[in-house]
Order: C-alpha cells, then structure tokens, then sequence
C-alpha cells in the first residue's frame, strides 16, 4: 500500500496541478461516451486499452466480465446497467472479455473452484457458452477451446444485457449499440464482433466498415 500511496501523492502534486481546468470541468457533468462492461482481472487496464480520459466510460467490473439476465431481485450489475443506460443515456454498451481469464478456466473447470461457493454460482451465468464450447469433438484443441469460450460468453452476456428493461427500450428507440470485444493480453488485439461476418474480426476492421 505505500507504493499505491505515493502514487496518490504523485498524482495530486505533479499530475493534477497540470490538469486542474479539464477536473473541475468534468465535475460539473457525467456524460460518458460507453458503459464498459469488463473483467475484474487485474491486467486490464481499460484507460490504457481505450486510449480513454476520466469521464468517457462508466466501468463495471467483475469476475468473467458478466452480465445476469434481468430478474425483478435487484443485483449491483442491474443497478449499474439500469442508471447508466436510462439515467446517464450511454450511446453504446460494451462487452469485453479477455485471453488467460481466470473465470473462464473456472467455469470450464467447476472442480477446481472447490471452496469457492459463490463464484462458481456466479460462473454459472456462462454455463449455456461453457456447453456449446464442450460439445465441439475431441479434435478441438484446448487452446481454440478457450479462445472460442471466449467469443461465444461475450455473445452470451450480449443476449443477457438485451433482457434488461432498459436496454430493450433505448434499442428499441434506435439510440443505443451494442458490442462486443475480446482483448488478447499478449499481443495488445482487439477483436469486435461483427454480425454481418459473424465473426469476431480486427477492431479496427470492424470499425472502419
């Protein structure tokens, strides 16, 4: 904790002096461009992956980067997803897993989360994903295992998000886009889901059609 310390010392002697005028502007609105739904791993920087400045996402966070499908028992992911879509009215929706994620391994593995109750109940939320992953033949290596559990639980919380009241209405309006990314740690990619290719392809293919 030192080391996080200084760094608040740091940043508040040598950083926000220099940018005083851009924090003050911002606290007076909350306009984000995005709501950011990611893995809670800690190698997942999303300002540095976005290039993004405070106030451009609204960032939810949590183990296998999922979204439950809407129930009337309020959940902090509901909560979040209700006031960033209906309150905060975010243009875009995105969901982005990630390579070597722990959650996935979990959820491909149930035995191993022996002892830990809550998270593998949570992972079942990737449980319809972790099935069709199961189902391919014996010539489907581990590896392109993993990578396609990937792709189809962020396709999977995709379809969940679109169950929530408030996301059906603003897409309903037209106003709202939903994508889903999934970022290779190793390498610094991007892949966006794109649903005339249905494939997941270069983000910056994706975004350049």
């Amino acid at each position: 904790m030192p080391r996080f310390a200084a760094g608040v010392v740091r940043f508040q002697s040598e950083v926000y002096p220099h940018k005083k005028q851009f924090y003050e502007k911002i606290c007076q609105t909350h306009a984000p461009e995005a709501l950011f739904i990611t893995c809670s791993d800690a190698r997942i920087e999303v300002a540095a992956l976005t290039q993004s400045s405070p106030g451009d996402l609204f960032i939810c966070r949590n183990a296998g980067n999922i979204v439950p499908p809407h129930m009337e028992h309020p959940g902090a992911m509901t909560a979040s997803i209700e006031y960033a879509v209906a309150a905060l009215r975010v243009p875009h929706i995105v969901i982005c897993g990630h390579t070597e994620c722990g959650a996935m391994n979990g959820a491909m593995n149930p035995a191993n989360l022996e002892g830990l109750p809550h998270v593998r109940d949570w992972l079942d939320y990737a449980e319809p994903a972790v099935k069709a992953v199961k189902a391919l033949g014996p010539e489907v290596s581990h590896e392109e295992r993993m990578a396609l559990l990937l792709q189809k639980n962020v396709m999977l919380q995709l379809d969940h998000v679109k169950t929530h009241p408030a996301v059906a209405a603003r897409l309903k309006e037209g106003g709202l886009e939903l994508h889903g990314w999934v970022y290779d740690i190793k390498t610094g990619e991007v892949h966006a889901y794109d649903e005339r290719a249905n494939a997941f392809i270069p983000v910056h293919e994706h975004y350049a059609r």
